[in-house]
Order: C-alpha cells, then sequence, then structure tokens
C-alpha cells in the first residue's frame, strides 16, 4: 500500500505501514481533540480562577481569549513551517509547547503568569494542528483509508469543543480549575510517545527552489492582521464596539489582511498560494467552515449562560446536557458522513448537514423560555445540530484537502483551522452582542431578570440559524466535487 501525494495520482513517500494505520489515526485524532477542546474547557472554570487569582472581572476574558487569539493567528504559519521544515519535527515542537505552557498555567500563581500560558499555548497548538492534518495526508493513501481518516479528523473539530465543556465541569467540579491545564500534560505526552512509533509518514520537507523559501512579509502580516480582527473582536464584546483599542485593532488588522492579500499575489513563493484558494470547491469549503464557527461557539457560549445562569446546572450539569451533541456528532462521524460522501456530491451532503444545524438552531430559539423542557426542546435540538456540524466537518475536511500538492497540504490545513478559529472569534462576539442588546431592551421594558436573559439567548441563538442557513446556500451553490469511485471504494 503505497502513500500517495495528496492528490491522490502520483507516489510521492515512502510506503505506510498498513498495520499502523489504526495508531497514526489515534495519534492524530487526540492531537487534534486536545488542541480544540482547550478552545471551551477554560470556560466552565472561570469563576473558579477569578475566585483562586482575584482576576478582575474586566480582564477575566483575556484567559480565554488569548488562547483563541495566538491559536487563531499563527495558524498559517504554522502549517507553512511544517511543509518547509518538516511535519513531524514542527508537529512534536509544537505539541511540547502547548505540553509546557498547559504545566505552566496550571502552576500560575497570578493572573499575568496564566495570560502568559495561555498565549504561548495557543502558540504550540497552532504549530501542531495543520501539521497533524498534514501528517494524515501524507500518512493514509488516497482513496477510503484517507477519507474515513479525513472523517475522523473533522469529527474531532466538532466534538473537541463539546467535550471541553464536559471535561472543564468535572475537573473543576471534582478536582481543581488548574487541571483543566494540568490534564493536557498525559495526553500530549502519549501523542508524542506515539510519534517515535514509527507509524506517521513525514513526506517530503519542501527545502528546494522557490518553494523552500520563507514567506516572511507574508508570515508577519497574515499573523498581525488575524491577530489583531480577533482581538479587537474579543475586546469589543469587553469593552465596547466604540472602544478606541477596539476600533484601532479592527482597523489595523482588516489593513495588514489587506497587505496580506497584496503580498501574496506578488510574491515569487507565496505562503498561500492563490490556487490554494482559487479553486471553487476548495474555496468554498474554508467559507462554509468559517461560517460554520460563526455559529458554533456562540451557541456554546449562550447555551451554556442559559443552563447556568437561568437554569441553575451546576458545571459537571453543563457538560452532561451537551453530550446529545456528541452523540449526534459521533453518528455524523462514524460512518454516515462517509457513506453520504460517496454517494452524493459534497455541496449536497454539507449544504444538508448547515440546513439541519440551521433547523436544530431555529427550534431551541423558537421554544426557549426560563422553564422549558430539557428533553422537549433542548435534546432535539441539540442532536439536530451535532449531525450536522458532524456532516459538515467531515464534509468540508475532506474536500478542502482535496486535490493540495503535499508540499502545500500544511498551509491547505491552516488555513481550513483558520475558518473556524476566525469565525469562531466572530460569531462569539457578534451574536454575544446581539443577546445583550436584546436583554437589555427586555429588562428596561420590565421583564424579570431570567425571562430577559433567555430572550436574549434565543435571540442570539436565532441569528445563529440564519448564519447556518446562509452556510447551507453557499455550500449548494459554491461545492461540486464528489469522491472519485477509487475514493469512495469500500464504503
Amino acid at each position: 500500500m503505497s502513500v500517495h501525494d495528496a492528490t491522490g495520482t502520483a507516489p510521492t513517500a515512502a510506503p505506510a505501514p498498513p498495520r499502523g494505520l489504526g495508531l497514526a489515526l489515534l495519534v492524530i485524532a487526540t492531537a487534534q481533540l486536545m488542541l480544540v477542546l482547550d478552545d471551551t474547557i477554560v470556560n466552565v472554570a472561570v469563576p473558579s480562577i477569578q475566585r483562586s487569582l482575584h482576576v478582575p472581572p474586566s480582564d477575566l476574558n483575556w484567559v480565554i481569549s488569548f488562547y483563541a487569539l495566538t491559536f487563531g493567528g499563527l495558524l498559517l504559519a504554522g502549517g507553512r513551517a511544517g511543509d518547509l521544515f518538516g511535519r513531524l519535527r514542527v508537529f512534536r515542537a509544537g505539541i511540547a509547547l502547548f505540553t509546557a505552557a498547559s504545566i505552566a498555567g496550571g502552576f500560575a500563581p497570578d493572573e499575568t503568569a496564566l495570560v502568559v500560558a495561555r498565549v504561548v499555548q495557543g502558540c504550540g497548538a497552532a504549530v501542531a494542528a495543520p501539521c497533524a492534518l498534514s501528517l494524515l495526508a501524507t500518512t493514509f493513501p488516497a482513496g477510503p483509508a484517507r477519507t474515513k481518516a479525513l472523517g475522523v479528523y473533522g469529527a474531532m473539530g466538532g466534538l473537541g469543543s463539546v467535550v471541553g465543556l464536559l471535561a472543564g465541569g468535572a475537573l473543576t467540579q471534582y478536582a481543581s480549575w488548574r487541571w483543566v491545564l494540568f490534564i493536557n500534560a498525559p495526553i500530549a505526552l502519549l501523542v508524542l510517545a506515539g510519534t517515535f512509533t514509527g507509524v506517521l509518514n513525514p513526506g517530503r520537507a519542501a527545502r528546494e527552489g522557490r518553494r523552500g523559501r520563507l514567506d516572511a512579509p507574508g508570515t508577519a502580516t497574515v499573523t498581525l492582521g488575524i491577530g489583531a480582527l480577533i482581538y479587537g473582536l474579543s475586546r469589543g464584546t469587553a469593552d465596547g464596539w466604540t472602544d478606541p483599542g477596539t476600533l484601532v485593532a479592527l482597523v489595523a488588522g482588516a489593513g495588514l489582511v489587506a497587505a496580506f492579500a497584496v503580498i501574496e499575489r506578488r510574491s515569487l513563493a507565496p505562503m498561500l498560494p492563490g490556487r490554494l484558494v482559487a479553486d471553487r470547491n476548495r474555496g468554498g469549503a474554508n467559507a462554509v467552515m468559517l461560517l460554520l464557527g460563526l455559529g458554533l461557539l456562540a451557541m456554546f457560549y449562550l447555551l451554556t449562560l442559559y443552563m447556568q445562569l437561568v437554569r441553575g446546572y451546576s458545571p459537571l450539569h453543563t457538560g452532561l446536557a451537551y453530550l446529545p451533541i456528541v452523540l449526534g456528532t459521533g453518528v455524523a462521524a462514524g460512518g454516515l458522513g462517509p457513506r453520504l460522501l460517496a454517494a452524493l456530491p459534497a455541496g449536497a451532503v454539507i449544504g444538508a448537514g448547515m440546513g439541519l444545524a440551521a433547523a436544530g438552531l431555529a427550534w431551541v430559539a423558537a421554544l426557549l423560555g426560563p422553564a422549558s423542557s430539557y428533553w422537549a426542546v433542548l435534546v432535539p435540538a441539540m442532536l439536530a445540530v451535532g449531525v450536522g456540524t458532524g456532516l459538515t466537518f467531515v464534509g468540508c475536511t475532506v474536500t478542502g484537502m482535496r486535490g493540495v500538492a503535499e508540499h502545500e497540504s500544511g498551509v491547505a490545513a491552516g488555513l481550513l483551522n483558520t475558518s473556524v478559529q476566525t469565525g469562531g472569534a466572530l460569531g462569539l462576539a457578534a451574536l454575544a452582542a446581539v443577546a445583550s442588546a436584546v436583554t437589555r431592551h427586555r429588562l428596561a421594558a420590565g421583564h424579570p431578570q431570567a425571562a430577559a436573559l433567555t430572550s436574549g439567548y434565543a435571540a442570539g441563538l436565532l441569528a445563529g440559524a440564519i448564519v447556518y442557513a446562509v452556510a447551507a446556500a453557499v455550500a449548494a451553490t459554491t461545492l461540486t466535487a464528489r469522491l472519485t469511485p477509487d475514493e469512495a471504494a469500500g464504503h
């Protein structure tokens, strides 16, 4: 069984041992799950962190936001570094940095030390995450093995946020908030050990000719640009959209991203080759991932506030309440997604997934009340969102990586991750702003606090449903790719 390049057309690397593919998938999927769950695992521990480290309320959001800031800002650079200097080497370095920062954060004596640790965690995650996906592309031969592996990897993106909430609730309630960071260490050590078993095929580092040059101007502008946008969006939620710091960050971010586009068009060795985004299917997959991120983190944020502030759920109870999403995502990734992709165009599968997720959010937005039944209102919505987002993660991951040459697989993977992270930051800011505005209006009109809060959360979720309906339309109109007979074999 030969390892093919990401186009699935010609062998480019040494054969991967068939007996090791299961272990290879376990290593890559575990790494992806660990990195993604850190987006949310700290969320439910925030009140405990505030009490323990005496963090001012105005600074508390940075404990969460700075991880997203560095993770999202450095993803493209991390993916390109893997392409240039060796995916396995860079992947190990990223995991090691992430582990060290997690331990340091767990021992943090004050707010400053914790925020610095979270920044370094994000740097490690940004290096490791795109390398994990490109290692999958070089380790698994084109065909059903790679399609199934990409499906599992995509599912980890959907499950990570939910598992983070569940694990964060359990660890905070029964151990300490510090364990939401310490828990990364044993998992990361197992991942690192797995990288030394020889089951991962790193492919070839692209050192020859133009493709071996580091695009320093592009790296600097895109990293600072995306970072500034995420910072501005996070600050806007906390300090207001007319805050001078918010406006400066957003304007600077937009300007730097525009400068990045100009630099890439003129560069002889661009970090993000134009052909990667010019392809209709790949561009559409990244657009849908951006819209998926817009609604997903905001949904978790709003529903978590509803369950804890309105319904009085404990952190652990809140995490357990999200299990229907885990079940739905597992169904989508465990066979349903790959089978549908084998039979239908990607646009149909992804469009149906986003449509189902939109229906789930619309359902809960329409029926949510201060005393709504968990089983009648939240469970059906969560199942629909779980299956829908699971189909989307699987479909967009497969579509976004199809046809990518091996030496560009890292940056293609980084682009997919960047789309989700940037969308998550934008959606959290926008949908939280919608919820806050409606809640303030209802409170001013004399509504009880629980009813006003619930109305705000429902309005934010309805906005998310509209975003997902748009994503379904984008998928249906832009994505035409479908698996070849060889890729679909075995489904």
